[in-house]
């Protein structure tokens, strides 16, 4: 990618982790649309190629002649943006998107109270920051994120029969995206639902392995092993058609801060069975779009996948109205006009 001037670079948008995670997805999937409408780089490693991105060092040395904004997502980004303009006296305006539904740290509301701005996911997020947030929701991009043009030949290109129900769960694997109660689930449901199948994608940390090493125990004891599978941690582009290709997406996470699972699947025409968690209160329409139920609860969580599963017109209708629902009200470009108002803002 040829250099960019620094007089068209307005905002710069940190991203200071390599591998793939929730905050790098959003940066990589709004900065292409926000760059259509404002002078927008990232910066950071393990960023792709062809997004407007620029070496750290350059972030660090951009001309003083104007102000920019530096747009953190994290703490680290935070307090590198404070390192940016009162050490190096580089001319940032200090903002921080939180997802967080937590109360934070004292480390954390330090660096809080020293941004010029804040935006919060969520209502809920919002109410944990002890200052004026901005509620921005999520955006799905609804270019990459839509049904397949041919949905049967895709699921048979992945090995699903054609009347098989197909269940998908996307996300690291671990406690606090509730897999186990999800399996726990399959393994009561699929014995006398012989056309139920679930997929599960995701990463695998050390740390986790014994906890994904012991469903896999529990799938395999149960005979289940070809129904209920682990994909591991799979391409980007992968993850889209395996979106796809499902009939009903599960997110029974026991905490989350927005999470965006529920419509990148709606977008695809998918239903969901979400826990009231993050913004999935938000996000899908009980009954309508999907299913919500209480954390932790097997019971409510095997109900609401027995019902999505056993009624096949209901699961289809669910899936229009949740893909209706997204390109009504959670499409990817309101997302990026309401970032870019308030980076006008800071400017002006």
């Amino acid at each position: 990618m040829p250099e960019i001037p620094a007089d068209r670079i307005n905002v710069v948008a940190p991203n200071l982790k390599r591998r793939l995670s929730g905050v790098t997805a959003t940066v990589v999937r709004l900065i292409p649309v926000q760059a259509r409408m404002i002078g927008i780089v990232a910066t950071g490693p393990g960023l792709p190629p062809d997004l407007p991105h620029i070496p750290l060092t350059r972030a660090a040395l951009l001309p003083r002649d104007r102000w920019r904004v530096w747009h953190a997502r994290r703490n680290t980004e935070m307090a590198l943006g404070l390192i940016l303009r009162h050490m190096l006296r580089r001319r940032y305006r200090l903002l921080f998107t939180s997802a967080a539904q937590r109360r934070h740290t004292g480390f954390t509301r330090w660096l809080i109270r020293r941004q010029d701005a804040l935006i919060a996911t969520s209502p809920q997020a919002a109410s944990y920051l002890e200052r004026p947030a901005t509620v921005i929701l999520h955006g799905v991009d609804l270019s990459v994120f839509h049904p397949a043009p041919d949905r049967a030949a895709l699921r048979a290109e992945l090995g699903f029969a054609p009347d098989d129900i197909v269940i998908g769960c996307f996300g690291r694997v671990r406690a606090q995206k509730g897999i186990d109660l999800l399996v726990e689930a399959a393994l009561r449901l699929f014995p006398s639902r012989p056309r139920a199948r679930l997929i599960m994608s995701g990463r695998i940390t050390a740390d986790n392995q014994a906890f994904a090493d012991g469903l896999k125990a529990k799938i395999e004891a149960a005979g289940l092993s070809d129904r209920i599978r682990f994909l591991g941690e799979v391409p980007w582009e992968q993850v889209v058609r395996n979106y796809q290709a499902i009939d009903l997406f599960t997110a029974p996470a026991r905490w989350e801060g927005f999470g965006l699972t529920p419509l990148e699947a709606a977008a695809c025409g998918v239903p969901t069975v979400a826990t009231r968690v993050g913004a999935y209160e938000t996000l899908i329409r009980d009954g309508e779009t999907g299913s919500l139920v209480d954390r932790e609860d097997l019971d409510a969580l095997t109900t609401a996948l027995a019902h999505w599963l056993d009624d096949d017109a209901g699961r289809q209708a669910a899936g229009q109205a949740a893909r209706e629902h997204v390109q009504t009200n959670h499409a990817i470009e309101g997302e990026a006009r309401a970032i870019t108002e308030v980076y006008r803002r800071l400017l002006s």
